[in-house]
């Protein structure tokens, strides 16, 4: 192996880890940003979940913002009584902007269900800020590196509206026994999947920028240009770490927001939100339209990352 070699996996594998792993916390929004302006979602195949992570680019093809996108279901038939489920794109880290937006957006909706492996029901007061463990450790260096705010200190969990829908500890570590898994083994599957885009024309030509960024003085735009490439990028590795079965990290806890979700339709909920890690929403996409009978109709982007 090539001296160096698998250090861009290395980098793939732990920002799509990351992802999968909630930051907890808020303080309550200071202003409120303008509402989203959703457009329609147009040659959106059958059972196709849209993407939800892009780069935004000018007209010269450079990049200027890491969007994420807000995608509307509706029902395709009034059997069920709802107007729509929002799925509302996470990521950890990202611009205060973005976590304003956020914040503005929560107060539209019946009932929002929030990620968080933790005993059913828990609230997450504000000012709860530390979560000691390896991923949030990376992505709290990877905030003062970046310049940027992180989802514990932006995202205001104590609305009335937020419903905690995800698994408890126990059925975390439970599912992962019997499925036999581990966040190593996960880690490399990641890593494995990252090695096959090594030496392809597009990581070069990420790796070129980077380089060029670096020399070029600014060097934390040339990081976050680099690194939301990366994460861009990094979306594809769900399918390698989930497989045909799915894996604990991704489709059994989309499973429980499911659940959760039914439950809160029984129970009268008409405008409902499921705000959740990029990695989780191709899997609950494909889950809300073949279990809900819902379609993705309308999409709205946020730039979650300034790049210029």
């Amino acid at each position: 192996m090539n001296k160096g070699s698998g250090w861009r996996g290395n980098i793939l594998a732990l920002l799509f880890l990351s992802t999968l792993v909630l930051a907890v916390s808020a303080s309550a929004a200071e202003q409120r940003p303008r509402i989203l302006s959703f457009e329609p979602l147009v040659a959106i195949q059958e059972r196709s979940p849209p993407e939800f992570v892009r780069l935004k680019r000018d007209e010269n093809q450079q990049p200027i913002a890491m969007q994420v996108a807000v995608v509307r279901f509706t029902p395709r038939n009034s059997r069920l009584s709802l107007q729509y489920v929002d799925l509302i794109t996470a990521v950890h880290i990202g611009e205060h902007d973005y976590y304003q937006i956020i914040n503005t957006l929560f107060t539209h909706y019946d009932a929002v269900l929030y990620e968080l492996v933790a005993p059913e029901g828990t609230r997450i007061p504000n000012g709860e800020r530390e979560h000691k463990n390896i991923i949030s450790s990376l992505q709290s260096w990877m905030r003062k590196l970046l310049g940027m705010s992180m989802q514990l200190e932006e995202v205001d969990y104590t609305a009335p509206n937020l419903v905690h829908a995800d698994l408890s500890g126990d059925e975390f570590r439970q599912s992962m026994a019997k499925r036999n898994e581990s966040v190593a083994g996960m880690i490399g599957k990641a890593w494995v999947a990252g090695m096959g885009k090594q030496y392809s024309t597009e990581a070069l030509l990420s790796e070129a920028r980077l380089i060029k960024g670096l020399l070029s003085g600014d060097r934390r735009l040339a990081l976050k240009n680099f690194m939301a490439e990366q994460m861009v990028q990094g979306m594809n590795l769900g399918t390698a770490i989930e497989g045909k079965e799915g894996s604990t990290l991704v489709a059994e806890r989309n499973k429980k927001t499911l659940k959760v979700l039914r439950r809160q339709i029984e129970a009268g909920k008409q405008k409902l939100a499921i705000f959740y890690g990029a990695a989780h929403m191709q899997d609950m996409s494909r889950r809300l339209m073949a279990e809900f009978e819902l379609v993705p109709t309308q999409i709205a982007w946020i730039d979650a990352w300034k790049l210029n």
